[in-house]
């Protein structure tokens, strides 16, 4: 396996790991609602819809980052919007620790990796594209 190869592969099992949070996460929420997070209930109707219905998009998002590991060197705009909307949500979280206090380690992990580790996948899917460049055409869909 050449350079090339194993930093891909790498890049692609990294992306697969980190992946299964938002899926996981995301199907935990809509099947049980306010209670995955430990909240004890009753509590309002509009904060059951309105996490669940986020819980639906933290799924799709974890899905459509599966879809860009097979082809990851072509898949730069896809990986990119992913990235973006992630980063989104990391600062909507950090916006969430000043305002409202310190969450739960799990949600600090998820703050670290939304504000930290998905620039540095941007940056190492970028080199993984350019290795691979002169080989395939890009295409990010």
């Amino acid at each position: 396996m050449n350079e090339q190869t194993s930093g891909k592969a790498a890049l692609q099992i990294v992306v697969a790991v980190l992946a299964a949070t938002p899926v996981l996460a995301g199907i935990a929420g809509v099947v049980s609602g306010p209670e995955f997070l430990h909240v004890p209930a009753p509590w309002p109707v509009d904060l059951d819809s309105h996490l669940r219905f986020l819980s639906g998009f933290f799924l799709a998002v974890g899905l459509a980052w599966y879809s860009c590991i097979p082809g990851i060197e072509a898949k730069t705009e896809r990986f990119r919007l992913l990235a973006a909307c992630t980063f989104c949500g990391g600062l909507a979280r950090l916006f969430s620790l000043l305002a409202a206090g310190e969450p739960s380690a799990g949600h600090i992990a998820g703050l670290c990796v939304e504000l930290l580790v998905v620039p540095a996948l941007v940056w190492w899917q970028a080199r993984v594209a350019n290795k691979a460049a002169p080989h395939a055409r890009l295409t990010g869909a």
